[in-house]
């Protein structure tokens, strides 16, 4: 590989060992995404680090390409930014931090190395329930203490606004009957969920309205328990910071909590009880950071927050006749498993959407649409 054999003359320098011993071992990422071009761990005698490539020159689908704009979601140089200005450390005295910079490489070809820490911890892909309650704690108390943080230029606007209208596979299922009556849909979409979902689509203006005037957050934007890692006592790891920007108060918690069920590292029978437990550990950070708003505008960024899954419907709906693929493109999942797994956690979205419609108006927003 180009990018391999690039970092060759880098290992050097950020392991301290010949090139030639050093070993590239590729984890797990987003191929789709045009902005990556690899992740690799790199291990030289007793040292490693981990190797990631920026690029804009990847062929990927419309859907993922690289942008040269700095305010889009997936502009391609915002992670060294991120890095290089130190933003990836402002939330480090609240217990959340981001690997280490150990070296940022401009390479001739355009592209841009990011050499960082290998992180030793746990993920949290196999963390209990309390792991995720502590993170979400931590996150509050980051959050309300920094707040929207300086307006970098290069910082993402409008990222669910765009992410959410992105994504459109399917969205012509929605009401169709047939798609509604396949197999895996029947046995594992609880009733009324063609309602709700439907009426989540045909509110999604509204919700994005909503979500856009909540007080601002500088967010991370691609919290999942795949870029979170255990730093220790009292402390997460945060990586890949490539979307991070504006967001609303309460939007990374609340892309968080689903992401835990519908790629199965959570079962959906505990995502209740960890939505109530990780909601009120939020508050509870943001209250002892020094915030004092009005707490019904985080639960309504929280549940409002479910507009980012409307995608989701559509596209399970599409896929059900293909064998589900894992993360990475690394294997698959059992059908029935996603599926059931799947119905329940957009039972749970569906909720918050509810519960969404029902706050907005109590805090001055116009009534949705389909409330009316």
């Amino acid at each position: 590989m180009p990018e391999v054999a690039a970092a060759h003359a880098e290992v050097r320098e950020v392991l301290g060992v010949p090139t030639d011993r050093a070993v590239f071992e590729p984890l797990t990422h987003n191929p789709a995404n045009g902005v990556t071009a690899g992740v690799w761990r790199v291990t030289g005698g007793d040292r490693s680090a981990v190797l990631k490539v920026l690029t804009r020159t990847q062929e990927t689908g419309v859907a993922w390409s690289a942008s040269n704009d700095p305010r889009h979601w997936n502009f391609w140089r915002r992670e060294a930014y991120v890095y290089r200005t130190g933003l990836a450390g402002v939330w480090q005295r609240h217990g959340i931090r981001a690997p280490r910079l150990l070296e940022c490489v401009e390479r001739p070809d355009g592209d841009v190395a990011l050499w960082l820490e290998d992180v030793p911890g746990q993920p949290a892909t196999a963390w209990p329930l309390t792991g995720h309650v502590d993170h979400a704690h931590r996150l509050g108390a980051a959050q309300g203490a920094v707040g929207p943080g300086e307006d970098a230029p290069w910082l993402s606007q409008s990222f669910l606004r765009d992410r959410t209208s992105g994504k459109t596979t399917g969205e012509e299922l929605l009401d169709d009957d047939a798609a509604w009556r396949h197999p895996l849909i029947r046995r594992h979409f609880p009733p009324g969920l063609r309602e709700d979902m439907l009426r989540l689509h045909l509110d999604r203006e509204w919700f994005l309205t909503v979500m856009e005037a909540l007080p601002r957050a500088l967010c991370h934007l691609d919290q999942w328990p795949a870029n979170v890692v255990s730093g220790g006592p009292g402390t997460s790891v945060l990586l890949d910071w490539a979307f991070a920007g504006d967001g609303a108060l309460g939007e990374d918690l609340g892309a968080y909590l689903p992401e835990c069920v519908l790629d199965l590292f959570v079962p959906a029978a505990d995502l209740p009880g960890l939505a109530k437990a990780a909601y009120d550990a939020y508050v509870h950070g943001l209250r002892g950071s020094g915030w004092r708003g009005d707490e019904r505008l985080v639960r309504l960024g929280v549940c409002a927050s479910a507009v980012k899954y409307d995608r989701l419907t559509a596209l399970m709906l599409a896929r059900a006749d293909e064998e589900p693929v894992a993360y990475g493109g690394e294997g698959t999942v059992p059908a029935e498993l996603r599926y059931r797994e799947g119905g329940l956690a957009l039972a749970f979205l569906a909720e918050w959407a509810a519960e969404a419609r029902m706050l907005a108006p109590l805090l001055g927003f116009p009534e949705a649409p389909s409330g009316r």
